[in-house]
């Protein structure tokens, strides 16, 4: 699979402030990326210095596996990595015209790119009427009137309302649905889970994990349950080989585990054993519970 992007120990430092330290990983063609971090994790820096508006300190970066110049590699993305930046009383469709002016992109773009974001129907009007998310919006058309290889959103969702970010994240997941790759920063834990395939994990600029989000810990999820007399419940599951760590929580076990089992086993195990559960269900950890277990095994090291 085509490497689109792919980083080398990149370093950035402010005088003694190192934003970004060491970060490599590689971005693959057809896939949607999420750089995870809270804000001040040196998400933006590293979008930066990719796009070259930040000088990097040192380490490398390169584009469509070397093959361009990075001069010529910016020419096949798209970004959005400030506030949308539009004339106020100039319309939607003003506005992209005066980009493919600057990109020296055609005009006849702009209706498709605007049905793509749904602001077709408010080509015409004056972008001061826009609501926050459909600046927003207008700001993806934009970056995708050159047609990039890949398309790069900083905190895309960021100050929106809830029906906002819906239509933000229904957006880029209809642009990749068309084949386009896709890197978006987020320090929120439910935009990655929902929009990206792959994430890289960052904590005060180190990366903490990079991979598929389905594969962020070796992970075969854990059974909540409940019976009417717990601690017998505690003692029994202590001795079944698959079950590894145990927490108590409000009147129920959650029982992580060790080895792929399904809940007809556990249950036939403790029936077995002359215990009848009152409650069983299993789950996957979500992307949150994955994610605070990593950073605080990075934090024990």
């Amino acid at each position: 699979m085509e490497t689109i992007l792919s980083l080398n120990n990149l370093t950035k430092k402010y005088g003694k402030v190192t934003a970004v330290k060491n970060l490599s990983f590689e971005i693959t063609r057809g896939n949607v990326y999420g750089i995870l971090g809270p804000n001040g994790s040196g998400k933006s820096t590293t979008l930066g210095m990719i796009l070259n508006v930040v000088n990097k300190t040192s380490g490398d970066f390169k584009w469509f596996e070397g093959n361009y110049t990075t001069h010529e590699a910016l020419k096949k993305v798209g970004a959005i990595i400030e506030h949308p930046n539009f004339y106020p009383y100039m319309t939607a469709e003003q506005n992209l015209a005066l980009v493919c002016k600057i990109k020296g992109t055609v005009k006849s773009k702009i209706q498709e790119k605007l049905e793509i974001v749904g602001l077709l129907d408010r080509k015409d009007s004056k972008f001061r009427t826009f609501s926050l998310g459909m600046k927003q919006r207008l700001a993806i058309a934009s970056a995708l009137l050159n047609d990039p290889e890949i398309l790069i959103l900083d905190e895309p969702t960021n100050g929106l309302d809830p029906q906002g970010i819906h239509q933000i994240r229904e957006i880029i997941r209809n642009i990749a649905a068309g084949g386009t790759t896709i890197l978006l920063a987020s320090h929120l834990l439910d935009e990655v889970e929902k929009v990206c395939s792959h994430v890289v994990i960052i904590r005060k600029g180190e990366k903490l994990y990079s991979g598929p989000v389905d594969e962020i810990v070796s992970s075969h999820g854990f059974f909540e349950l409940r019976a009417a007399n717990m601690t017998n419940l505690k003692e029994l599951l202590r001795q079944h080989p698959n079950i590894g760590k145990i927490v108590t929580k409000e009147e129920t076990l959650t029982a992580f585990l060790n080895e792929p089992m399904e809940a007809e086993e556990i249950n036939t195990f403790l029936f077995q054993k002359g215990l009848s559960l009152s409650y069983l269900n299993k789950r996957k950890e979500s992307l949150e519970e994955q994610f605070l277990q990593l950073t605080n095994k990075i934090a024990d090291k």
